[in-house]
């Protein structure tokens, strides 16, 4: 291993983004942690900031790939952040769909598919979707309760009974009402932009590298087939121009 590997590694900070990948991962049970197996010379595998890394470097190209969390859940989706340099004098394509990953059962190797940024752009926004059906019920709900406001019964110490409406009670709660539904359906709209503003951010995507260039992000993949609880194993391949980046994963019960 030369100096110069040391030093890029070292100076390495495309993975900033690893903070992002917290945010979008979410709550976390059933924990797994991944581990990196170097698939030759070229590669090496380390612990940064606590967390199992690895560096393939080929001709043209370094890759560096690390877990976007400490921690996975079991059956969730592994998301990885993946650091690119062009070492070339020319510049390289990365191209997403060219990134392959497989899982291996005994003898036998299944495709995992590699979920793309229009996928979970679409995801959101099929979220966003639902969660403005919620808000709508929620502001239906409480226009209903505010229109019922300001009407009431009496009943006298002689037993006489009978009703009576108060205007000023119920232009009190419908306007109550609607400041509710409009901070509801705000903050629905600005946790959606969040959401998206976040996943443009973070996830990887199709892109050209000048020379001497660093390009990263995150790597979301299907959920590999659960293995009774044991560890699973898959390749990640990451093709930067002509180069090929075999990236060998064991994920598995964390503390195991």
């Amino acid at each position: 291993m030369d100096q110069r590997w040391s030093g890029e590694i070292l100076n390495m900070r495309v993975f900033c983004i690893v903070a992002l990948g917290a945010a979008l991962s979410g709550c976390v049970t059933n924990n797994e942690t991944v581990q990196f197996k170097s698939s030759n010379p070229n590669q090496q595998t380390m612990m940064r900031d606590g967390q199992s890394a690895l560096v393939s470097r080929q001709k043209s190209s370094v890759v560096l790939v690390r877990p976007a969390a400490r921690q996975l859940q079991a059956n969730g989706r592994p998301v990885f952040v993946v650091g690119i340099n062009n070492l070339g004098r020319g510049p390289i394509d990365f191209r997403v769909a060219q990134v392959e990953a497989n899982q291996h059962v005994g003898a036998s190797d299944f495709q995992m598919q590699v979920v793309t940024f229009e996928m979970l752009q679409q995801e959101e926004k099929n979220r966003q979707v639902a969660a403005a059906i919620l808000t709508g019920m929620a502001g239906a709900a409480n226009a209903y309760s505010a229109s019922r406001a300001g009407h009431g019964s009496y009943t006298t110490p002689s037993g006489r009974t009978g009703t009576f409406y108060s205007p000023t009670a119920a232009a009190i709660a419908q306007g109550n009402a609607a400041a509710q539904n409009e901070a509801m359906v705000a903050s629905t709209i600005e946790q959606g932009q969040r959401n998206m503003a976040q996943l443009e951010q973070a996830v990887i995507k199709d892109n050209t590298l000048l020379p001497g260039e660093w390009y990263g992000g995150q790597l979301h993949l299907a959920p590999p087939t659960d293995q009774a609880g044991g560890q699973k194993s898959y390749t990640i391949i990451i093709t930067v121009g002509s180069d090929r980046h075999v990236v060998e994963v064991a994920q598995g019960p964390a503390g195991a």
